[in-house]
């Protein structure tokens, strides 16, 4: 299970992820009700375990990933490039075949992440589109050209998806400022940060990842990622205090190989890590 604090529209909301075999729910413990203790009281005595989210750009791979024991899929097109808006037709695809929950990338085109009001009308019409195909989550983020998060637009890419999950991607890793920027995300009302901690991976950020975690006090969830592996990432987990981890195994096999089997082991080795 996984327990988080969310701050929505001021109020200070408790939710937990309970995920069993086979099953997943999120539940609102309390939201500002006095009657009622916070939820980390209420769940104090369930067992815990870290969270594995696996990128991935295609059918096969979904399901390597899920058969390895991954918790949460980030479905992409082109991981290449870092991961673009999949197709409806792999995302379809992948949810009919697959339980566990998907966060599909919602980002029009490689590069920079300042976007035109035709890039943005694109991403808007997307979620749209996908917000009735079942699936759990976005992941997305706007940049102003001064490379500040930018609050007006992400925000109201967060309250279109709505009541899916918003996470921001690694735009974060470019802003200028990473404790304003957390701020800010903050106040659009995404509930998780992908972020490396503005260094070229995860492990290397890692003392930039704890302090970011300590600030975000519960009020949202920072995911590290960016060259996380079966040999680094418990290492990782273990120096930051993360609860949730992200990966594409890109150093590990190439995005565009076709060996699942390496692929579906190295996602298992990681659990295996996550768990030991």
């Amino acid at each position: 299970s996984l327990t988080h604090c969310a701050t929505h529209g001021g109020r200070s909301r408790h939710f937990a992820e309970l995920t069993g075999a086979g099953s997943r729910k999120i539940v609102m413990c309390a939201a500002g009700n006095s009657f009622l203790p916070p939820c980390h009281k209420i769940l104090k005595n369930m067992p815990t375990y870290l969270i594995l989210e696996v990128a991935v750009d295609s059918l096969p791979r979904a399901l390597a990933a899920e058969r390895a024991g991954a918790h949460r899929l980030e479905l992409c097109a082109d991981l290449s490039v870092g991961g673009l808006t999949p197709g409806l037709e792999l995302l379809r695809q992948v949810r009919s075949a697959v339980r566990i929950p998907i966060h599909a990338m919602v980002r029009p085109r490689p590069g920079d992440f300042v976007y035109s009001a035709i890039e943005f009308a694109e991403m808007k019409s997307w979620i749209k589109m996908i917000a009735v195909e079942n699936v759990e989550g976005i992941v997305t983020g706007v940049l102003l050209p001064d490379g500040r998060v930018d609050v007006p637009r992400t925000t109201e890419l967060v309250a279109l998806a709505s009541p899916m999950q918003v996470t921001f991607h690694r735009a974060f890793d470019e802003t200028n400022d990473l404790a304003e920027a957390l701020q800010n995300v903050i106040l659009t009302g995404a509930h998780r940060i992908l972020t490396s901690g503005g260094a070229t991976n995860a492990q290397t950020g890692a003392t930039i990842l704890w302090s970011l975690i300590h600030q975000a006090a519960n009020r949202i969830t920072i995911l590290p990622g960016g060259g996380l592996h079966p040999r680094n990432i418990a290492e990782v987990a273990r120096a930051t205090g993360a609860r949730e981890l992200h990966t594409g195994l890109g150093e590990v096999i190439p995005y565009s190989s076709p060996d699942t089997a390496t692929f579906e082991s190295a996602v298992r080795d990681c659990v295996a890590n996550l768990r030991a």
